[in-house]
């Protein structure tokens, strides 16, 4: 090989190092810009208290949420569902099951339960509750404006609506010297919601009948009591354990001719009385629009917890009817829907 060769081929291995520097810098760098479009989908965690039948209208409007802040099921995201199906008890397990599956963030829409059991399995995956009465009474937050924490979400006024329920239903019935209450004593707040409210049949100058329901049987057994203690109208705790058997009380109310009021729309609609409480498809649609603001970079702690602007009155003026009551000209123009 002569002079000018030789010279040649050492320029070409030059520029061959050169380019292999090159390319072996970007093979260090270009991975490292790429990698938030390659890695893989966020995860949700979504723990419900019902069931994916009972629960898909909050399902639907949780996912609403989700799209306002640039995410969908599917696309960009994962929802690992759990559903407790009515079962307080199975809150515990089902919350330490996503907590073992590494998701991103977890959702509750199982009240004070639901979110205190996935506070309980985590403290540093962020939680997102959709409707608890209180959260500070509780302990999930330290303030309604400052949460702290990994844990922030939607309150449902819990107490307020409870008062506001036994004034609607003493309306119903102005005769009943009585009035009921039926709670389920392993419910968390089932203690301090009684005594809200019995001030406030105290204030309305109403007795107040406590009558307490675990099981699928005591739940016969506290109707039967009702009825023979005269117990007037009856104010269901907001509980998944009763949201669950909503048929079965409602078919109680009707054989013993027992006037009810409960939180949700759905109770009305099943052939119960009457229902008064926080819209929750619209508390679902903004715990999905908190969920993505936190997969965005948002801190729970920084997200103020939020309380409802829609409620909702729901009449079913067939039972009235059935049951033998007038309900007064007021009260239907307040409502936001009555059955026919």
């Amino acid at each position: 090989m002569d002079q000018r060769q030789s010279a040649g081929a050492h320029r070409l291995a030059l520029r061959r190092r050169d380019l292999m520097t090159l390319f072996g810098s970007a093979a260090l760098t270009w991975p490292l810009g790429a990698r938030a479009q390659q890695r893989a989908m966020p995860v949700i965690g979504y723990l419900s208290a019902g069931s994916a039948e009972s629960h898909a209208k909050e399902v639907t409007t949780f996912r609403q949420g989700l799209e306002e802040s640039g995410y969908v099921e599917g696309q960009n995201l994962t929802i690992d569902y759990r559903w407790a199906e009515g079962s307080n008890e199975r809150f515990p397990a089902l919350a330490a099951d996503l907590v073992n599956h590494r998701v991103d963030l977890i959702v509750t829409a199982g009240g004070s339960v639901a979110a205190q059991a996935a506070k309980g399995a985590t403290s540093t995956i962020p939680i997102v509750f959709a409707g608890v009465g209180d959260p500070v009474a509780i302990g999930l937050v330290a303030g309604l404006a400052r949460p702290g924490g990994n844990v922030t979400g939607i309150s449902n006024l819990g107490a307020e609506m409870m008062s506001k329920r036994l004034e609607i239903l003493s309306e119903l019935v102005p005769n009943a010297d009585v009035l009921t209450f039926l709670t389920n004593p392993k419910n968390p707040n089932s203690e301090r919601v009684t005594l809200d409210l019995q001030a406030a049949a105290r204030a309305i100058h109403r007795q107040l009948l406590i009558l307490k329901a675990g099981t699928e049987g005591e739940i016969d057994a506290a109707f039967a009591t009702l009825v023979q203690r005269r117990g007037g109208g009856l104010v269901l705790h907001t509980d998944p354990f009763f949201i669950n058997r909503r048929e079965q009380i409602v078919a109680l109310a009707s054989r013993y001719a027992v006037p009810v009021i409960e939180q949700l729309r759905e109770f009305a609609v099943a052939g119960g009385l009457i229902s008064y409480g926080s819209n929750q498809t619209d508390i679902s649609r903004q715990a999905g629009i908190y969920a993505g603001k936190i997969l965005n970079g948002a801190k729970p702690a920084d997200l103020p917890v939020q309380q409802p602007t829609a409620f909702e009155l729901v009449i079913n003026l067939n039972t009235a009817k059935a049951l033998g009551l007038t309900v007064p000209q007021s009260m239907l123009m307040r409502a936001d829907e009555v059955l026919e």
